[in-house]
């Protein structure tokens, strides 16, 4: 099954969906929605451990580690075991499909690599990276209704997933390629055709093209971008400066990019493909007294997110906290 998986590696909001979209656009790749099999077998307890999971994971990670020496082949069973189960997934999802690779872009193996890798070291993965605060301002907007606070209390991503894939690119897999998003949207055709290349492909207008794509190896819809690739059909550059628009005028925004910035790794950022220097410089150019542009259009995606946000900010220790929390319960009861 290794000769037959892609992998995307990247960011939330770092151009995955559109990159997702773009090889799936190829007749020999099969793209389904994000699949999320590998994350949770990353934590099962022998090489990570899941705190808040629905049993004692202190339990559950002392009953694997003393499970796994007993196989025949120790580690190595327990990983072929793995494999088993995400290899039958795998291939249940590729069985009617006349294409070559299956393709699975899920943005949170980024940050279990080293358990990736473990499992299928000869799989291809193409590592797509994307300016910093582009990601960062793209993940306030679209998923929290430009509450940059609450955004990152809730979870901190490029402290996360910066480091994890800088050294994922300093140490790569056999079988990888690093797609850098600016480049990607700047000369789609160049680096699909690379993209060939590397996976033993011929190259196929409709990668580019990808919204025109009829071919069954075209990505489905599903988890990704509900904002703008979806309402295209070729990539566009439209969106290499709007993150510093967004930043522009909101001098909240822009404190927290830059105390962002402060806590990345200089090694990490050079290796991502950006320093410093270049980065402090065009935070420091945005005029924060500027009119702040407008959020994105209303549509039925910003209108969820805004409703999640309004109920979101005012759960807490009150009368709709309490009542959700009932109602939780009430539901577990009649659910389990």
């Amino acid at each position: 099954m290794q000769d037959k998986l892609l992998f995307i590696i990247g960011a939330p909001r770092s151009g995955s969906t559109l990159l997702n979209r773009m090889l799936g656009g190829h007749s020999e790749i099969h793209a389904p929605a994000e699949p999320h099999i590998l994350t949770p077998l990353a934590h099962l307890g022998y090489y990570a451990r899941v705190d808040e999971a629905p049993y004692d994971p202190i339990i559950a990670q002392l009953g694997i580690r003393e499970l796994v020496p007993c196989l025949p082949l120790g580690e190595k069973s327990y990983r072929e075991s793995l494999r088993a189960y995400s290899d039958h997934l795998y291939e249940g999802l590729l069985a009617g499909s006349s294409a070559r690779y299956l393709l699975d872009k899920t943005p949170a193996y980024a940050l279990v690599l080293d358990f990736i890798t473990r499992l299928y070291p000869d799989a291809r993965y193409v590592i797509l990276t994307r300016h910093p605060m582009a990601i960062w301002s793209s993940v306030v907007d679209s998923f929290f209704d430009g509450d940059h606070v609450l955004a990152h209390e809730h979870n901190p991503i490029l402290e996360r997933y910066i480091p994890a894939m800088a050294r994922f690119l300093r140490e790569p897999p056999r079988r990888s390629m690093h797609i850098p998003y600016e480049a990607l949207v700047a000369d789609p055709e160049a680096h699909m055709r690379s993209f060939c290349d590397f996976a033993d492909l011929e190259f196929q207008p409709d990668m580019v093209d990808y919204g025109k794509a009829s071919s069954e190896g075209a990505a489905s819809r599903g988890l990704g971008d509900p904002m703008t690739v979806a309402g295209q059909s070729r990539p566009v550059t439209d969106s290499l400066t709007k993150w510093a628009g967004q930043l522009s005028g909101r001098p909240d925004r822009i404190r927290q990019a830059q105390d962002i910035l402060a806590r990345l790794d200089d090694r990490d950022l050079d290796t991502w493909g950006f320093d410093r220097a270049t980065l402090a410089a065009e935070l420091a150019a945005i005029d924060p007294a500027a009119p702040p542009k407008k959020g994105p259009k209303l549509s039925r995606h910003v209108l969820e997110r805004r409703v999640m946000m309004a109920v979101r900010r005012r759960v807490g220790d009150n009368w709709l906290g309490r009542g959700i929390r009932k109602l939780r319960e009430i539901c577990d009861l009649l659910l389990r």
